[in-house]
């Protein structure tokens, strides 16, 4: 079964973290730039290591262009 789990992303951010806003909603401050994907993929990772999976079994599935993101976790 999977989850689905709710991001706002903040890109550029000097002070990098994770907040739980909410039960499966998520604020991501990421350092990275908007740019060819890179945000993205720290925010999966800084999710990831948050819930204390591997980034793997987290998949962007709507939000890739923009700061309000939907990942799929898979159980």
């Amino acid at each position: 079964m999977a989850r689905i789990l709710t991001v706002k992303a903040q890109p550029r951010s000097k002070a990098p973290g994770v907040e739980e806003l909410g039960p499966d909603s998520f604020r991501v401050r990421v350092r990275a730039a908007p740019d060819k994907g890179r945000a993205n993929a720290e925010v999966t990772e800084r999710l990831a290591a948050h819930l204390g999976v591997p980034p793997s079994r987290l998949t962007l599935f709507r939000g890739a262009a923009s700061s309000h993101k939907l990942f799929r976790l898979e159980t």
